[in-house]
C-alpha cells in the first residue's frame, strides 16, 4: 500500500513564504511522477504542480508560475513545493499525488492518478 504524507502547511500572511514537502513510501519512487493538487473552498480540486519521474521536467498551472516551485529528492522519496510571494487567493488544501506519469495530472478530475495523500491546509490572510 503506497501512502504519501504531506507537512509544511501552515498559517501565513499574504507575501510570505511556506515549503510543502510529502514523502512517499513506494521503493521505486525516482521512476513516479509526482504533482501536488490544491482544493480552493467553493471550487473543483485543481492541478498546481508536477515533475516527471527523474525529475527532468516541471510544469506549473499559470497562476503559480514563477511564484511556486516543484523538486524531488530521490534519495528521500520526497516531493517539495516551494511557494513564495502567497496570496490569499492560494488558501486551501494542497494534496500530494503520485502516477506512472504526469499525464493524468492534466486531466480533470484527475481520475487517473494512481495515489493521493491525505492533504494539508494552506491558509494565507491578507
Amino acid at each position: 500500500q503506497v501512502q504519501l504524507v504531506e507537512s509544511g502547511g501552515g498559517l501565513v500572511q499574504a507575501g510570505a513564504s511556506l515549503r510543502l514537502s510529502c514523502v512517499a513510501s513506494i521503493p521505486t519512487f525516482a521512476r513516479y511522477a509526482m504533482g501536488w493538487f490544491r482544493h480552493l473552498p467553493g471550487k473543483e480540486r485543481e492541478f498546481v504542480a508536477a515533475i516527471a519521474g527523474m525529475g527532468s521536467a516541471t510544469y506549473y498551472t499559470d497562476s503559480v508560475k514563477g511564484r511556486f516551485t516543484i523538486s524531488r529528492d530521490n534519495a528521500k522519496n520526497t516531493v517539495y513545493l516551494q511557494m513564495n510571494s502567497l496570496k490569499s487567493e492560494d488558501s486551501g488544501i494542497y494534496y500530494c499525488a503520485l502516477s506512472e506519469t504526469t499525464a493524468p495530472m492534466f486531466v480533470a478530475p484527475y481520475g487517473g492518478v494512481d495515489y493521493w495523500g491525505s492533504g494539508t491546509l494552506v491558509a494565507v490572510s491578507a
